[in-house]
């Protein structure tokens, strides 16, 4: 993986990472923003200037890949490299929440 783009997305926005969370299967834009707010009890809920933006951005950085479009949605998936990008993110994310709760692992990540 480019050191660049792990400078870019590590750590990530909630946003991006919610985004690449329910890219894992193939979706378009406005379910995302519909799982999003299920997922986050409504905590959080994605703009589609937000949502649209970060999806081309993540295209041209090669962690999603455009599927098809149907009926004016356009569907996507997450590549190789975007669910690398998403584990380091996980990773990081669960080291935080343990060492929160004290649970510090001698500084192994």
């Amino acid at each position: 993986m480019e050191e660049k783009l792990r400078r870019i997305y590590i750590p990530m926005t909630e946003t991006g990472f919610y985004i690449l969370f329910c890219l894992r299967t193939e979706n378009h834009g406005y379910n995302i923003g519909q799982q999003v707010k299920q997922m986050t009890g409504g905590e959080l809920s994605i703009s589609p200037g937000t949502m649209y933006g970060t999806l081309s951005k993540m295209e041209k950085d090669g962690l999603i890949q455009f599927l098809k479009e149907e009926d004016k949605r356009k569907f996507y998936r997450i590549t190789e490299l975007g669910t690398e990008i998403l584990e380091l993110e996980q990773k990081r994310i669960e080291r935080l929440y343990r060492n929160s709760r004290g649970e510090s692992i001698g500084g192994a990540e």
